[in-house]
């Protein structure tokens, strides 16, 4: 089992910044593919960005690439989403997301077995 617990949510304005952290418990280990993604209201949950490999190598979706960067602490179990230049469009709910036994990039919903409660980012105009 598999323990995901996100913080760093919030309210703010239009080109700000946040952090948010997801520290994860359990059978988990530094290669397994963790990702981030997030679901607004009315619409489906869509991927944003996940690390992998013990390496480290991230992949981003388009719509985020430059503004956000995914990083993890192997000694913390955590793994991190910085969000800078943030715009209306990117208030969601975030999920920090993990699949202990795979490997490689994977940025589909399926392809993750545990999931964080998920944290609100709302950014205004």
């Amino acid at each position: 089992q598999v323990q995901l617990v996100e913080s760093g949510g919030g309210l703010v304005q239009a080109g700000g910044s946040l952090r948010l952290s997801c520290a994860a418990s359990g059978r988990t280990s530094s290669s397994s593919p963790m990702a981030w993604f997030r679901q607004a209201p009315g619409k489906e949950r869509e991927f944003v960005a996940t690390i992998y490999w013990s390496a480290g190598n991230t992949y981003y979706a388009d719509s985020v690439k430059g503004r956000f960067t995914i990083s993890r602490d192997n000694a913390k179990n955590t793994v991190y989403l910085q969000m800078n230049s943030l715009k209306p469009e990117d208030t969601a709910v975030y999920y920090c997301a993990t699949a202990p036994g795979r490997s490689g990039l994977r940025v589909g919903s399926y392809d993750y077995d545990y999931w964080g409660q998920g944290t609100q980012v709302t950014v205004s105009s």
